[in-house]
């Protein structure tokens, strides 16, 4: 709701689907749990983890303190957009979800996500854009001030910044496979201008330039620094995660093949080997 002028946290369309996503995960997690295969407590403990982030985020006192401090706002968004979303794809609710399904269904499933718009998607660039553009969009525009008035659009930034973060992160380190991933070191590249435009942002923003966020001085500074701080910590996660996961694909080491008078005198069951 909408009072003097300034956006008041309700029911939240946010908290209402990740408490839905949670119960539907953790069913199915404890369905597949049963199986010869199991699944990974750890998974589920790190997707109920981001569902929990994203609940605080959303409900009082936080919300409540978002709605007159830009500095709660902005510890709101760091939890919606970065650090949840981090948990949510370490607890690889696609992979739970094929498994879930039945054969037919998992199939077309799977025929979607590696379609073209899913490699679009799923390319470092598109999830760079969605993810830092909006933060450029919201606070060197007037959309933030429109915002603090207008519910739906209030709303409609926190499910943009908890997808998008939830893209960038599942681009960049996810558990779930995805179509066409960049090798490491291209993800790695698009983790580092991530940082450069959250630190070059919020070094704009605590010294005053070039936003458009209509805030007393010191709840400025303040934001800026919990964006400067808070982003480091949760990119630092986000390359551990993408390190812990990464897998060298070791090269196959070859014996050269015998002279050709040697594989002769060897009979014709000389074959190339393979370590």
């Amino acid at each position: 709701m909408v009072h003097d002028g300034h956006w008041h946290a309700g029911a939240s369309p946010v908290l209402l689907a990740t408490a839905l996503v949670a119960v539907a995960y953790l069913l199915a997690a404890v369905r597949r749990h049963r199986e010869p295969r199991g699944w990974s407590g750890w998974r589920s403990a790190s997707f109920v983890t981001g569902c929990l982030l994203a609940a605080v985020a959303t409900m009082a006192p936080l919300a409540a303190l978002a709605a007159r401090d830009f500095r709660g706002h902005m510890l709101q968004h760091l939890l919606i957009g970065m650090l949840a979303p981090l948990f949510l794809v370490l607890g690889a609710p696609m992979t739970l979800l094929l498994r879930s399904l039945p054969t037919a269904q998992g199939r077309s499933l799977s025929a979607l996500l590696r379609g073209r718009a899913f490699h679009v998607l799923a390319n470092p660039v598109t999830a760079l854009v969605l993810s830092v553009g909006g933060l450029v969009a919201l606070y060197c525009t007037p959309l933030y001030r429109h915002t603090t008035t207008n519910g739906w659009l209030h709303e409609a930034v926190h499910v943009h910044f908890l997808l998008s973060g939830y893209l960038f992160a599942w681009v960049i380190a996810g558990a779930d496979p995805a179509p066409r991933r960049p090798p490491v070191p291209a993800r790695l590249v698009a983790l580092g201008v991530a940082i450069a435009v959250h630190t070059g942002l919020s070094q704009l923003m605590y010294a005053g330039l070039w936003v458009d966020v209509p805030v007393p001085a010191e709840q400025l500074r303040g934001a800026a620094e919990i964006m400067y701080y808070g982003g480091d910590l949760a990119e630092l996660l986000l390359a551990a995660a993408l390190v812990a996961g990464w897998r060298p694909h070791s090269r196959i080491r070859r014996r050269p093949l015998p002279a050709p008078g040697l594989r002769q005198r060897l009979g014709t069951g000389a074959t190339q080997r393979h370590d």
